[in-house]
């Protein structure tokens, strides 16, 4: 039974995260749809980072199990013209090496935050950054970022509903940049906690603001105290960027960000 495995990009907006509810749009709900209608087979499909609600994906990688030797590109256009008219796209399709898992196999994920920081409203982005209109220091962001690295307890930046079995991560980078309007974090692990992202960038907008110094987030990482995060910063400007593999030829396509 051939192993597909699939690059997936698509606007978080419109569904209840990746993984598959009961009566809840879903990213999987919505890819499983596709395949059955193409394959008449009812399946699982597998990804790599189950992101929430709101969130999007411009390298999500996910994969199937098929009955029949699909050419990979009748795949991915079978399952692009059943999709449509949702805002998820098979960028890639792919027979999977051997042993490949979409999820267990993953040896690195990455992370992009989208902030626009300006005063009049996102027409064209909206829904898809997080506006903020009071001028942010990116510079002191960037500084404070790095007392993230390396292995830590994040405890302060899981969510309380959580399932890792330890809150013990290591982020291997952490950089803020600005670019005009836009600043963009980007954020690389093996694997994050629940909300890790989202509440690390909430805390480094506190630096941005002025209101934190980077002495207090390393204190606040140091807690290991939820309620020492600063404000969790919304679904709308998180993208999962790229998913490595110790395989290079699995992984996701390095992606400027």
């Amino acid at each position: 039974m051939p192993r597909y495995r699939l690059l997936v990009e698509y606007d978080g907006r419109p569904y209840r995260g990746f993984q598959i509810q009961d009566r809840q749009p879903t990213v999987q709900g919505s890819l499983e749809r596709a395949v059955t209608a193409f394959t008449g087979e009812a399946v699982r499909v597998f990804c790599a980072g189950r992101t929430d609600t709101g969130v999007h994906a411009t390298g999500q990688v996910a994969h199937v199990d098929l009955s029949k030797d699909w050419r990979p590109a009748v795949v991915r256009d079978a399952l692009n013209a059943h999709l449509v008219p949702e805002p998820i796209s098979i960028l890639e399709a792919s027979l999977a090496p051997p042993g490949f898992h979409a999820r267990f196999a993953a040896t690195g994920r990455r992370y992009l935050y989208r902030i626009l920081n300006r005063h009049s409203r996102a027409a064209l982005d909206m829904g898809r950054v997080w506006q903020l209109k009071k001028p942010l220091d990116a510079d002191a962001m960037q500084a404070a970022a790095q007392v993230l690295l390396g292995q830590h307890d994040f405890t302060t930046f899981r969510d309380v509903l959580c399932q890792a079995r330890s809150p013990v991560k290591t982020l291997d980078a952490a950089q803020v940049i600005r670019v005009g309007e836009d600043i963009r974090l980007t954020f690389a692990a093996r694997s994050f906690l629940h909300r890790q992202v989202r509440s690390m960038t909430g805390s480094l907008v506190e630096v941005g603001l002025g209101r934190w110094t980077a002495d207090d987030l390393s204190a606040a990482l140091q807690a290991r105290d939820r309620a020492a995060c600063g404000p969790v910063a919304p679904s709308d400007g998180l993208y999962l960027t790229a998913v490595t593999y110790a395989d290079a030829a699995a992984s996701t396509p390095h992606q400027g960000s």
